[in-house]
């Protein structure tokens, strides 16, 4: 199932080689049942005509700032209006700076900057270029903005150098179009907080004890809520995932550190999903320089950590909370105990014995509630995610009505 039909898309294409691979990009738009409109700088004027991108999309090229056949010079704002989602591909290291620092000197920039609608860029330049700290720091501003970034590739690159600055295919972008299109109204409106990932707990300036959670089923349940239409905040702990499309991410170190984010945003939330691996236990004292391999043992005294799923429920009792418990045995036993100890309102319990679960492309979940039980059989995190999420949804609105008749 396609998420783009009657979508709204707006095309911006920069100038650089990869414009000819745009032509296809909107082809494949126009198949799925996408509007297209096409908005080109000067530059990109230089490597495609904009009668190619008129004839693919059907639509009138848009390439001037100040048109007065454009709603009485306006065209620029109702352009912005009408963009559901707004992809620059390609984005040159040039477009990538103009965005970053707010120009809107050009139709593009100004469109940029008067709309409401998601935007994505896809880079297409010299790998030195995408190297370079300035874009590098250009990159990371835009995607703490939620600019979605997506790629580049690797590969042999028009100049003959080979590396980063690929302009994806457009296949690639396509897909990657649909999955931040791919929203529901299950959740519209609601606010949902997740947790994800590991934390780590310091031992001196240059350790710290850790454990094995990838994030990677945390931040599948982001994207799931995400496209559900929540907006949705993401807490993690460190790991080596691109923020989704859609969430709002926070980075966090320990499980103190963890807890006074969850705690800060909980109170705006209406359902909180735990998925992340907080650590039971901290050291009592942390070294202030670095420990030295003076002795044959190392003896460490440990302090039990604050349970954040538990203390959350607590001070948000009307919070709908969905815990997880990774267990190596006895693992409906243990999930049972978690949901009645900690009062939680659901609990999804998955085996990680046998290196199961842990930095795995796949997961299996035995879900309880108070009054039922559901099991999903082992598949693509993702697609847990989302099966998580309906099932969630479902409970969260038993309940919102049963509340409601009181």
């Amino acid at each position: 199932m396609s998420f783009l039909p009657g979508k709204n898309i707006l095309l911006g294409i920069s100038g650089g080689i990869a414009a000819y691979k745009s032509a296809e990009l909107v082809r494949l738009l126009r198949k799925q049942g996408a509007n297209v409109r096409v908005c080109m700088t000067a530059s990109a004027r230089q490597f495609i005509t904009p009668l190619t991108m008129q004839a693919l999309s059907g639509n009138p090229v848009h390439t001037e700032l100040l048109d007065p056949a454009a709603e009485a010079g306006m065209g620029h704002i109702e352009l912005a209006r009408w963009a559901d989602y707004i992809l620059i591909a390609p984005a040159t290291a040039n477009t990538l700076a103009k965005l970053t620092w707010g120009l809107a000197d050009d139709l593009l920039g100004t469109v940029c900057l008067a709309s409401k609608a998601r935007l994505a860029v896809a880079p297409a330049m010299n790998q030195q270029m995408w190297k370079n700290p300035a874009t590098q720091h250009n990159i990371r501003t835009l995607v703490e903005r939620g600019v979605n970034v997506f790629g580049p590739a690797e590969g042999e690159q028009a100049c003959g150098d080979t590396g980063p600055g690929r302009m994806l295919e457009p296949a690639e972008l396509l897909r990657k179009l649909e999955e931040c299109c791919a929203t529901s109204t299950l959740l519209q409106g609601k606010r949902v907080l997740i947790t994800a990932g590991p934390t780590r707990e310091p031992l001196d300036p240059v350790r710290f004890l850790t454990n094995r959670s990838s994030g990677k089923m945390g931040y599948a349940v982001a994207l799931a809520a995400a496209k559900m239409g929540a907006e949705v905040m993401l807490v993690s702990g460190h790991v080596a995932l691109e923020c989704p499309p859609g969430v709002n991410r926070v980075i966090t170190e320990s499980a103190a550190d963890m807890l006074v984010a969850t705690q800060e945003y909980a109170r705006q939330a209406d359902l909180f999903v735990a998925t992340a691996a907080v650590a039971d236990y901290t050291p009592v004292d942390v070294a202030d320089r670095k420990i030295k391999k003076n002795s044959a043992t190392f003896h460490l005294e440990m302090k039990r950590t604050t349970d954040i799923l538990a203390t959350i429920k607590q001070t948000h009792p009307q919070l709908f909370t969905v815990g997880f418990a990774a267990e190596t045995h006895d693992l409906m036993t243990y999930a049972r105990g978690k949901l009645e100890r900690k009062g939680i309102d659901m609990i999804a319990a998955n085996s990680v014995a046998n290196g199961k679960a842990f930095d795995q492309p796949t997961n299996a979940l035995e879900v309880v509630w108070l009054d039922g039980h559901r099991s999903f059989p082992e598949m693509d995190k993702q697609r847990l995610a989302e099966e998580l999420m309906k099932l969630v949804v479902v409970q969260y609105n038993k309940r919102k009505q049963a509340n409601d008749k009181h």
